[in-house]
């Protein structure tokens, strides 16, 4: 062989080996990243959908939510009040300890000290106490039945009890989840780095229970901005990206370089209109202070119904990517109700209501929403303020960070605003529980009522289904207590959303969840 025949040889070598090396790295575009790498931290998707790559739950969903063995691979009621979880053996964490009884014990009694303002003790509230029975078997009792306990324990993110005992206070997590050192998991890959709003860097974790993944060094890239996104996805600066807007979307099918995979989601957009006496975002159209707040006023809730075009709202807001919605789950999940009618769209009729409540001339309200969390969400809201207006209710649209809106909501700051609800469990316990039932630390229930909404009816069939193990019983239950929540019209269901993903054609295969999550462990290489 000659000297050049050499050298074209040995830099095929190299460009074969380079293209080895890119093969095995996957490059990631989200539109919202963690808020910390503590799983215990944050309820939202963003979070969820991050540490679930360093972090598992203790039961598993597939991509249609359907749920299936995790870390736990059994479970049943023993008695009414206890349930017995089977856990997994042979199970590594990423510093090669053993995962077992004791780290399950050790994550649900954290969680409590460590939640954020949007709080994960709603995947605990039933647990009373955990009992270990030997190390792969917990006997968890909760506090009375507790037939959904299952679906709750789906973002139970398990963290070892022996690297996370020194950071598990509120004063604590965050250093210690946040530099590493705490964020030990069983999950596809190890914890390298994380810079919050930019990139979280991970690597593969060999001995993954599942088998190993087949990237060897992952990196997550936050870029809140849809366009931006999208052009980083077109210059080879990532592989793969979520939430594609819904034009991109129309505009990528031309595209012979990229390919789009479009899913259902779980995800609706609700209104959530403040049930209080007194509300801070609510006024005449000249400045003045109201008597009462109309939104306590059943017609005044209607009449924002009746606002509200819902077709026009799927097909020209989100160009399709999406469905009109009268509830807060999709269609067919456990506990929703096909006795509720669809929404009907009458600006007219909406006048004459708000005119019979004693606002002829209409009113003034402030609407907030996130523009960085769901696909279309600044949009739909943009569009409501719109669609508000034309019934006589100025509307001063405000569509901000989620690192905004979410804290500000907790504080109940708000009067009318509109943000996405999963129901990740599959199940209406865990929306209706969540949302719809009254707050009340006794009963575990209401821990995202931003709104005080109070129906006692409701209440008691949220309770009593939550408590019946009988699940023809337990869905009757759930599907009366959807029907009489949303007849209040505190919470007003707009659309069920679609989402769409796209990828480098060559290089990945992406299989759409219904939790919207972009795991990279399951994003496949293209053949």
């Amino acid at each position: 062989m000659n000297r050049h025949a050499k050298a074209f040889a040995f830099a095929a070598v190299l460009s074969a080996a380079a293209t080895a090396a890119g093969a095995q790295e996957l490059t990631v575009g989200v539109r919202g990243g963690p808020e910390s790498m503590d799983p215990h931290y944050s309820a939202l998707g963003p979070q969820a959908d991050a540490v679930k790559h360093i972090f598992d739950p203790l039961v598993w969903t597939g991509d249609d939510l359907q749920l299936e063995p995790g870390l736990a691979v059994s479970w049943k009621p023993v008695d009414d009040d206890t349930w017995e979880f089977k856990l997994r053996e042979g199970v590594k964490f990423h510093d090669g300890s053993d995962f077992t009884a004791e780290d399950v014990k050790f994550s649900i009694e954290r969680i409590p000290q460590v939640t954020g303002p949007t709080t994960t003790e709603i995947y605990v509230r039933r647990v009373a106490d955990v009992e270990i029975v030997d190390d792969y078997t917990l006997n968890i009792h909760t506090n009375g039945p507790a037939a959904t306990l299952p679906y709750d324990f789906v973002r139970l993110f398990i963290v070892s009890a022996d690297a996370a005992k020194d950071y598990s206070t509120a004063e604590t997590s965050a250093e210690g989840f946040n530099s590493g050192k705490a964020a030990i998991g069983t999950g596809p890959f190890k914890y390298v780095s994380w810079e919050p709003k930019g990139d979280l860097v991970l690597e593969r974790f060999d001995d993954y229970w599942r088998g190993p993944a087949p990237w060897a060094r992952v990196v997550r890239k936050e870029i809140s901005d849809d366009a931006s996104r999208l052009a980083a996805l077109k210059a080879g600066d990532v592989d793969v990206i979520n939430y594609v807007s819904s034009a991109d979307y129309l505009a990528l099918d031309n595209d012979p370089d990229i390919e789009t995979f479009i899913g259902d989601s779980v995800y609706v957009m609700n209104l959530q209109l403040d049930q209080r006496e007194d509300t801070p975002k609510v006024r005449a159209k000249d400045g003045s202070k109201l008597a009462e707040n109309p939104l306590r006023d059943a017609r005044v809730r209607e009449a924002i119904d009746l606002a509200i075009d819902r077709e026009t709202m799927v097909e020209i807001v989100l160009e399709g990517l999406g469905t009109p919605a009268n509830q807060m789950m999709p269609e067919g999940f456990f506990g929703s109700s096909e006795d509720i009618p669809a929404p009907v769209y009458d600006p007219e009729k909406a006048k004459a209501l708000l005119a019979e409540a004693g606002y002829p001339d209409g009113f003034e309200i402030d609407l907030y929403c996130t523009n960085d969390r769901l696909p279309g969400d600044g949009a739909i809201c943009e569009a409501l303020g719109q669609m508000f207006s034309q019934v006589g209710i100025a509307t001063n649209v405000n569509a901000i960070s989620k690192t905004v809106y979410f804290p500000t909501q907790a504080r109940k700051e708000y009067s009318v605003f509109m943000n996405g609800w999963g129901t990740l469990t599959g199940e209406a316990s865990y929306t209706l529980g969540s949302l719809a039932h009254s707050p009340d630390d006794e009963v575990k229930m209401g821990a995202f009522n931003r709104i005080e909404y109070h129906n006692e009816e409701v209440d008691r069939l949220l309770e009593e289904g939550a408590q019946e193990l009988d699940a023809d019983m337990r869905r009757a239950l759930f599907e009366e207590a959807m029907e009489k929540t949303m007849a209040d019209r505190a919470y007003i269901s707009i659309v069920v959303l679609q989402s769409v993903w796209a990828g480098d054609k060559d290089k990945v295969v992406v299989t759409p969840r219904a939790d919207e999550e972009t795991l990279a462990y399951f994003i496949k290489p293209a053949k």
